[in-house]
């Protein structure tokens, strides 16, 4: 089972980091180490002072595939959820500067947490949103997309195959920030919290 990550998908985004907006998919990579399931709590990494949440929508391939056309590509998903993308911002920028690639800032232990799985609708818009401390921090629409699902599976699918229980993070939307120790996250997909958990 692998994580594929599509990075700089909303572009209120990609212009609060100062990015530009891509145009094609920018993905990256996260092992399964970094999986972190049923609301486990979240222990910020001791080598990072600046952890952000990222909230995205995820998918999960249901079969295999490679080069996939756009319009069967949502053939290859089953299921939708909510994921949070941990992103050490300090390491991130720091590797950006030194034109390095940015696994150690997004690939850490537990820096992909996600939520309980629902059906999915290839052609159903879906809301989602983030909540700190019953604070709204995030929220998004995959009709805001820079990217659709069907085109980041075809696009993706061209260079890596995809297999069976592979999860997508999609992209996230504007927002993004800082936790810390004793913040608890929570995120909804459609109204339905799918993901509850605390930072230590």
């Amino acid at each position: 089972m692998k994580i594929l990550c599509i990075g700089r998908n909303y572009s209120e985004h990609a212009h609060e980091l100062n990015n530009p907006v891509p145009t094609e998919p920018v993905f990256f990579l996260k092992p399964d180490t970094a999986l972190l399931k049923d609301n486990e709590p979240f222990y910020l990494p001791d080598f990072s002072n600046d952890v952000h949440h990222e909230l995205e929508l995820i998918l999960r391939v249901s079969k295999a595939g490679k080069s996939i056309a756009p319009e069967f590509a949502d053939k290859y998903i089953d299921q939708i959820s909510v994921g949070i993308d941990f992103t050490a911002r300090d390491i991130q920028q720091r590797c950006k500067e030194k034109g390095l690639p940015w696994e150690k800032a997004k690939a850490f232990d537990g820096s992909a947490p996600i939520g309980k799985w629902l059906p999915f609708e290839a052609d159903k818009v879906y809301n989602f949103k983030l909540e700190i401390n019953g604070v709204q921090k995030q929220e998004g629409s995959s009709a805001d997309m820079i990217f659709s699902f069907r085109k980041i599976i075809s696009y993706v699918s061209q260079f890596v195959t995809l297999k069976t229980g592979d999860i997508i993070y999609t992209g996230t939307p504007a927002g993004v920030g800082a936790v810390a120790i004793g913040d608890r996250l929570s995120a909804y997909l459609e109204g339905e919290c799918l993901l509850n958990f605390e930072i230590k």
